[in-house]
């Protein structure tokens, strides 16, 4: 062990002696001796560099490529390969966090540049610097609504919202003791108006939220919920997927008080599940009770355009109890990267991929049909993402998987009513060749 250890032997002796302590021994003499590991570890003989790169070749070799037909939040998109090279720019490996304007213009610039995309995309004034993940960008979003109606003790949701995000909002919100309703979907897979509208006539309730493009793909009808919530002067929220602005209108032409998502697709790798990005954006008017951090242009003393942090109302920076989130980060590096994916493919590159992924997804949904699928819902407005149902779909599922594929994501996990329904989501990166296999095997 002491090979290991950084200090000199000198060094050791006057720590132990500062602790009044005679053995390193000693520092763990708090844990009962039956849990205290006796004797020798029987570890591997070392190997060699090259050893190790071989046994992790050989490792690397057992893992199964998977052409993926599923989404529920995280999507297999193509990554344009600068994408990789640019994000290692030394101008933006400045300090881990800006505070310092003078040595991280680099990282600053970055940011500001994507807080305007992400404004731009959803319609609305201001965004923050990124949150870390769709998930919590919502549930901030729900606090944020708290403030902003600043009485109520009651949140409203869609069911249509992705299951995984409401159990985060559920966890946000346990220490203050509100009332979480769900609003069932109806028979077209979207939020049900008038059960809606009844849960939105309780004055306790401080906060709507609503997907745009919800968990089953379906567009959410947002003029007439924006409508409802507006009726009942409630803080609205729309949750939505960053692609399907490119060709929607964007949520503030609804009434939309906070607009949030999860930024993934925009050039970010599936990575296993994260780090992800989380989006948020908002109204001028509630800029102050936004979370996170807003970097904004400024002039230096020279006259020359520079970037700087013009808000931080977070617990690191004002009083505690004035502090609007304990977000203490954001998420540079994924930002960044959906910065550089935006800016290299473009208003036109972007309308492009969500028109791909539209086709291909009404190519594979109608060979599904002839195959012998349903849709469980009365509903052919989604996107790219659509549930389909058949007898014995999860054994299916199963099968395919043992082929390559990955066909959809099991949606009795999250609804038990949709029995033996898959949730199948295509992108513009799966081609006629895969969906013709797909279907063949089916």
């Amino acid at each position: 062990m002491a090979g290991y250890l950084p200090h000199s032997p000198e060094e050791r002796k006057q720590m132990l002696k500062e602790l009044g302590l005679k053995h390193l021994e000693e520092l763990y003499s708090h844990i009962p001796e039956g849990l205290l590991f006796e004797g020798e570890l029987k570890l591997p003989e070392p190997l060699s560099e090259p050893e190790i790169v071989e046994t992790f070749k050989r490792l690397a070799e057992k893992n199964q490529t998977l052409t993926i037909f599923a989404g529920g939040g995280a999507y297999d998109r193509y990554i344009p390969a600068a994408i990789d090279y640019l994000v290692e720019r030394g101008e933006f490996l400045t300090a881990y966090t800006p505070y310092q304007p003078e040595v991280s213009q680099g990282t600053l610039t970055a940011i500001f540049e994507y807080q305007t995309v992400i404004a731009e995309l959803t319609g609305m004034d201001v965004a923050n610097a990124s949150m870390y993940d769709g998930a919590s960008a919502l549930a901030e979003a729900v606090l944020m609504a708290r403030a902003i109606k600043n009485r109520g003790d009651t949140v409203v949701v869609s069911q249509t919202v992705n299951p995984l995000y409401r159990e985060v909002v559920k966890t946000y919100l346990y220490g203050y003791r509100d009332k979480i309703v769900e609003i069932p979907f109806n028979g077209e897979g979207t939020t049900d108006l008038n059960l809606l509208e009844d849960a939105l006539k309780n004055n306790e309730v401080h906060a709507l939220a609503v997907p745009y493009v919800n968990f089953f793909g379906f567009v959410e009808p947002l003029k007439e919920i924006g409508e409802i919530a507006q009726k009942y002067g409630i803080p609205f929220i729309v949750v939505a997927e960053p692609i399907s602005l490119a060709i929607l209108k964007p949520p503030s032409e609804f009434g939309a008080d906070i607009v949030v998502g999860e930024g993934q697709p925009l050039g970010i790798p599936l990575s296993y599940g994260g780090p992800y990005l989380g989006f948020f954006a908002t109204r001028q008017k509630y800029v102050r009770k936004m979370p996170g951090r807003l970097v904004g242009m400024a002039e230096d003393i020279e006259g020359k355009r520079a970037f700087t942090l013009v808000l931080q109302t977070r617990e690191q920076h004002i009083r505690r109890e004035r502090a609007t989130s304990n977000i203490c980060s954001n998420q540079n590096l994924m930002a960044l990267r959906a910065l550089i994916y935006v800016a290299l493919l473009g208003k036109d590159g972007l309308q492009e991929v969500a028109k791909l992924s539209i086709s291909k997804a009404r190519y594979l949904y109608k060979n599904l049909l002839k195959k012998g699928w349903k849709n469980p819902f009365n509903n052919e407005r989604f996107l790219w993402e659509f549930p389909i149902q058949k007898e014995g779909s999860a054994e299916i599922r199963k099968n395919l998987l043992r082929e390559g594929f990955l066909f959809g994501l099991d949606l009795e996990r999250f609804y038990p009513e949709l029995k033996d329904t898959l949730l199948v989501a295509i992108t513009e990166k799966r081609t006629k060749k895969e969906m013709d296999r797909l279907l063949n095997l089916l």
